[in-house]
């Protein structure tokens, strides 16, 4: 009975061992990235859908967080692509940069806490969706006329 005892006992511990590699586990995989310049017409699309977008007047800052952060990464993708070609798009990188702005003010001013519409946190998210509007009108300009 002890040889055998002994025996599982030497089984359990070479399988723990085997299980004992240089290697850690399955790597992992690269996250997603800048989607590049092809999909930024369908970001804008479902940026322009949001309510923070159609209704900045009305909306509570602090429920337009997400929207803000996506808008701000948006715009780096908007940069990218005004700077795409031989020369600058400079009315595109102007508004890519305007954007920025906006998002910066409205970081700045702290409306991820502010509970109520009005005051700079409002016109900070008046100003992105006007921004947005106008990168909206460029990129799709860009895509139908190459």
């Amino acid at each position: 009975m002890r040889t055998r005892s002994s025996l599982v006992a030497l089984g359990v511990l070479a399988l723990v061992l085997t299980g004992c590699s240089n290697e850690a586990g399955p790597k992992a995989r690269p996250g997603a990235g800048d989607p590049g310049p092809d999909a930024l017409p369908t970001k804008l699309e479902a940026l322009s859908a949001d309510a923070c977008f159609t209704g900045p007047q009305t909306q509570l800052p602090k429920g337009c967080e997400k929207y803000v952060t996506e808008v701000g990464n948006t715009a780096g993708s908007v940069h990218k692509l005004a700077k795409a070609g031989k020369t600058v798009n400079q009315p595109l990188d102007r508004d890519a940069t305007a954007i920025d702005q906006a998002v910066g003010a409205f970081r700045q001013a702290g409306c991820t806490t502010v509970p109520t519409a009005g005051g700079a946190c409002t016109q900070a998210l008046v100003s992105i969706s006007t921004a947005l509007t106008e990168v909206k009108q460029k990129v799709n300009q860009l895509a139908t006329t190459g």
